[in-house]
């Protein structure tokens, strides 16, 4: 799987297009501390366990295998414009009051079955709030050129939690090569492999 077929995959399960601009340099991404990027170690882990609820482990490695959330808090400093920084940050701490509002306690406190029954009651909001703002964008897999002075509207905050869950597990090593067949670019060309029904999907093309 290329870079663009990735974005394809997540526009697919986010009903948006990846609104980071800059998703496909993503192997040029600056190595920052995790002071340097305005989160702390208690958001990671708060968004570790929102990844683990999107992509749990199972016979394969689940998104906290892979530490999604130390990277998607990169993304989010580095990648992100001011405004779709902000709609993060507020969702953060709207995500953590349904959980309170609904089960009366800290996200990282529900069990797996009420994380999952949030999260898919969020994902259902997200869809309809960026149908109603012509923001779906399924088939489109291709990254907004969205840039620091658009006014256009900012995706519902969990369509871009979901989204950088998934480009963070995908473009791991855990991903790459424990969930989806992975051979190191460049290498030999072969453009005759062999496949077999089932087979997962390539990492790389």
């Amino acid at each position: 799987m290329n870079r663009r077929e990735l974005l394809k995959l997540i526009t697919a399960a986010t009903g948006v297009a990846f609104v980071s601009s800059n998703a496909l340099a993503y192997d040029i991404l600056p190595k920052m501390e995790l002071s340097d990027t305005g989160f702390n170690k208690d958001d990671v882990a708060f968004f570790n366990e929102i990844g683990e609820t999107i992509i749990p482990k199972t016979d394969t490695p689940g998104a906290k295998d892979a530490q999604v959330g130390s990277m998607m808090a990169v993304l989010v400093a580095d990648c992100y414009t001011k405004d779709q920084q902000e709609v993060f940050r507020k969702g953060m701490k709207s995500l953590k009051a349904k959980s309170q509002d609904k089960y009366g306690k800290d996200f990282l406190l529900l069990s797996k079955e009420q994380r999952l029954e949030l999260l898919t009651a969020l994902d259902k909001e997200a869809r309809e709030y960026n149908i109603e703002r012509e923001l779906y964008g399924v088939g489109t897999g291709l990254p907004s050129s969205r840039g620091p002075e658009s006014k256009d509207p900012v995706p519902h905050y969990f369509s871009l939690m979901k989204q950088l869950v998934l480009f963070s597990f995908f473009t791991s090593s855990v991903g790459a090569t424990k969930v989806m067949r992975y051979e190191a670019v460049p290498g030999r060309y072969n453009g005759d492999m062999e496949y077999k029904k089932g087979d997962k999907a390539w990492a790389t093309s």
